[in-house]
């Protein structure tokens, strides 16, 4: 018995140890006065499915914390993870704002919130059926017309168009927040592009490697088994075997790019932009370096107006001609169907109560916030009456002309004339307008400088349809979590956080993964399709690369001489000339009085000149950024980096010992990259296309070092400037116990093919590359690359250094630009005529 008492005793002693440590962690914490809490009950205390993570917390410790929350952060930069702020005209790439303490909602609770979400789903479908189709609820008077045909979203095109597939949505999400008493209510409904699963699914990464003993120990619902039910979805719609699915994205500005890129991947999918896209005899395709492929799905992540600028907006750049049309003859499955848009309207909200108990019969499950339409005369009278208390908001869209800066309003929160004005606007055309109760959101907790603070959140839900009349719930969802703790409406793009949704299972949680199973997993070597799109932003991240080490190789000279007592000034004078040839420096700054580490300085630190370093990496980031799905996420970090190392450098003067080092660094940056791209791609298509593209600038790079320097009359230093450039003097001395001459060298940098910093050793490598690419040989024809590509070897393989003039330097240069514009008319832009203005024979484009 006293054996048993004492181990009684020691687990009281735990329990009250733990008691107190939770008790510290939760000092200080007071929800707010009104509001509901999340974590904290009427009485004070936790609520119960709160307490097992916060005696995780409690016992791991502040200092523990701290650093494992420090993991996820650090994890979520190593992988790129971005949103797009639009502060100014391109917008601007944030980090991730985690909120490191999750959204925790236990299994009962969760059940409500899942049949409500799917509720609300299938009355989104069945609206949309109508809308598009017989148009019965505007006919028996249950919706005005005007809330359909004063939505933006609504496209009559579309009308009486049934969608592929039998559905108009595949995925919907709804904007849900709590009352102070605890309700679940309707903020918005997601219907057009609904965004944030996939940021959902990397903070759950983020935070489950963070905290994995706490992560397992809650049984914390997986998400795997949502997204692997959604593409087997869309898989199952593909009905060709060679056809693809697509993730059909607005491009590398939308803000939400990041998302679309790692789904994409996560996924299996092929992630293309509109102009990868072409209608055939209406059928939509895909470019690709191998030619045109089929589509049969495209998941859509941009606003339906936008997809074709034949028929809906026509000064569109981001659609597909003839989209519409291939979807009228059934050819393509458009997930979500264009036009689904027209749920998100709030004007519609206010209908939602009664379109649920007409179409379904049943009252919603999950109510909206109450919505008054001004489009109807007693609606408006109450919304001008309660206008103090209401917020007042567009019916249709983000914005309506003469609201005040924000497209939300507090009435109250109004100056005189600012109401007066608003008033007037809503009894003038009050279709506009919607008021809606103001609601307080309840709070959730944020670790904020090492303890707990309530903050208010939405909780975004997802759900997508299986089958023929089934719907999947995400186990958790997209939690936004405001920095200000009066917040009424919460975005990313003012100030926001992001928080982890745990769904709390009764059981241990079955492990699920996209993966397939071993036995079932068919060997490949291939990865699939490359768009046009990517090999040529692939071309370019090489060729940008290369030319950014040309160009610091230039300074790294012109500062090595600039700063010896004695210099040779027409080496000098050349390397100058070189910079503003190449558009490093505008011929002013080349010609100012200026010293020339001043000059030399410029080439890194100006941001107008379209060749200096700063300009470079903004685009080399840019090309790699369009291609971050298909680039290992090590090598995304270096071209990250060298760019943002330039953006850092803008403007400012720097001493020559300072721009030495920036000089360094950035050539380490690069030659880094190389190394990635040596070791880790494999050597299929794409790798070929960044492979020819470094080759091709590396090429013209030093044959336009030896076309400058290599002329008579011909001095020492012009010489070993032009070893220096070409990274090739230990070579030279191994080889050469001499003083340099004219000849080896010419030999070494122009001839030589064992040399790999030689123009004939770049284009061996071209050729060999491009005898790998598809449709090199057309009916036994070589294309026109290889043609070009031939010839250039052939004129470097015939040919003596003694023979090497500025007339022959200048003719390769010549044939590697033509031989760079037939790559791109033939696997890029598949045009008939080059930029260049020539025509381009027919099989050339076979």
């Amino acid at each position: 018995m006293g054996q048993v008492s004492l181990l009684d005793e020691q687990e009281r002693t735990r329990a009250s140890l733990m008691e107190r440590r939770v008790a510290d962690l939760l000092e200080g914490y007071r929800p707010l006065p009104g509001v509901y809490d999340e974590m904290m009950g009427a009485d004070g205390k936790p609520r119960a499915h709160w307490k097992e993570l916060l005696d995780w917390m409690a016992a791991l410790g502040p200092e523990t914390l701290g650093h494992s929350f420090q993991a996820a952060d650090r994890h979520l930069r190593d992988s790129g993870v971005f949103y797009r702020v639009y502060d100014d005209k391109a917008g601007s790439e944030r980090a991730w704002p985690m909120s490191h303490v999750p959204l925790v909602i236990d299994s009962t609770e969760w059940a409500e919130l899942k049949t409500g979400v799917i509720q609300r789903a299938r009355l989104a479908e069945a609206l949309l059926k109508d809308v598009y189709g017989k148009a019965e609820l505007v006919a028996d008077g249950v919706l005005p017309a005007a809330v359909i045909a004063g939505s933006p979203e609504f496209l009559r095109p579309l009308v009486d168009v049934e969608p592929s597939g039998g559905r108009h949505l595949r995925v919907y999400a709804v904007d849900v927040g709590r009352g102070p008493r605890g309700r679940w209510w309707v903020l918005s409904d997601r219907t057009q592009a609904p965004s944030g699963a996939g940021y959902a699914l990397e903070n759950r990464l983020a935070l489950s490697r963070a905290l994995p003993q706490v992560y397992r120990s809650l049984n914390v619902e997986r998400l795997a088994s949502f997204f692997q039910a959604f593409r087997n979805e869309l898989a199952r719609l593909n009905s060709r075997a060679e056809a693809r699915v697509c993730l059909l994205t607005p491009g590398p500005l939308n803000e939400t790019y990041f998302e679309h890129a790692y789904l994409a991947r996560y996924l299996g999918f092929l992630l293309v932009e509109g102009e990868d896209l072409t209608v055939r005899d209406g059928a939509v395709y895909v470019r690709t370096v191998s030619g045109l492929r089929r589509v049969d799905v495209l998941w859509r992540r941009l606003d339906a107006d936008f997809a074709d600028p034949l028929e809906l907006r026509g000064a569109s750049w981001l659609g597909v001609p003839g989209l519409v049309q291939s979807i009228r003859e059934g050819s393509v499955v458009v997930a979500n169907a264009l036009g689904a848009g027209v749920v998100e309207s709030r004007a519609l909200m206010g209908f939602m109560p009664a379109l649920s108990r007409h179409i379904l019969g049943e009252d919603l499950m999950l109510p909206n916030v109450a919505t008054w339409w001004c489009g109807q005369e007693r609606e408006r009278d109450v919304v001008l009456s309660e206008f103090d208390r209401l917020v007042i908001a567009p019916a249709f869209g983000a914005q309506v002309p003469g609201m005040p800066d924000r497209a939300v309003v507090l009435g109250s929160s109004l100056s005189p004339e600012q109401r007066a004005d608003l008033v007037g606007r809503i009894e003038q055309r009050g279709i506009d307008f919607v008021g809606q109760e103001a609601v307080k959101l309840s709070t959730m907790p944020v670790w904020h400088d090492g303890k707990l603070e309530p903050r208010p959140f939405i909780l975004r839900l997802f759900v997508v349809a299986t089958g023929d009349d089934d719907w999947i719930v995400m186990p958790g969802g997209f939690c936004r979590v405001s920095d200000d703790r009066d917040a009424r409406a919460v975005s990313l793009q003012t100030s926001a956080r992001v928080a982890d949704v745990w769904v709390l299972g009764d059981e241990p949680v079955v492990e699920t993964s996209l993966l397939p199973k071993n036995e079932n997993v068919r060997i490949r070597r291939t990865i699939g399709t490359l768009p046009s799109r990517a090999a040529d932003n692939l071309f370019w991240l090489g060729r940008y690369l290369e030319r950014c080490e040309a160009t610091l190789r230039l300074v790294r000279a012109l500062l090595a001489r600039a700063v010896e007592t004695v210099g040779d000034g027409d080496v000098v004078d050349g390397l100058l000339d070189m910079l503003v040839s190449s558009g490093a420096l505008s011929e002013s700054d080349g010609d100012e009085h200026d010293s020339h580490v001043r000059i030399a300085t410029m080439v890194i630190t100006d941001d107008s000149a379209h060749g200096a370093m700063p300009a470079l990496t903004r685009s080399a980031r840019f090309s790699a950024g369009v291609i971050r799905d298909r680039l290992a996420p090590d090598a995304f970090q270096v071209v990250t980096d060298l760019a943002s190392q330039f953006a850092a450098l803008r403007g400012k003067r720097l001493p020559a010992s300072d721009a030495f080092d920036e000089v360094r660094r950035a050539l380490r940056q690069i030659a880094a990259f190389s190394g990635l791209a040596s070791e880790n791609m494999n050597r299929l298509i794409g790798w070929r296309f960044l492979e020819l593209g470094r080759r091709i600038e590396r090429a013209i790079a030093t044959a336009r070092f030896m076309r400058r320097f290599s002329g008579t009359p011909l001095r020492q230093s012009a010489l070993d400037l032009m070893l220096e450039l070409g990274d090739s003097q230990i070579t030279y001395r191994s080889r050469y116990v001499m003083t340099t001459s004219r000849e080896p060298v010419l030999d070494l940098l122009v001839l030589d093919d064992n040399n790999p910093r030689s123009v004939a050793f770049q284009v061996v490598r071209i050729n060999t590359d491009l005898a790998t690419l598809p449709s090199a040989i057309v009916d036994g024809r070589p294309s026109a690359p290889v043609r070009l590509a031939r010839r250039a070897l052939a004129d470097i393989q015939t040919i003596r250094a003694e023979e090497v003039t500025p007339e022959i330097l200048d003719r390769l240069i010549e044939d590697l630009q033509d031989l760079s514009e037939a790559i791109s008319v033939r696997f890029f832009t598949h045009r008939a005529v080059s930029r260049r203005g020539r025509s381009l024979a027919a099989e050339d484009l076979a």
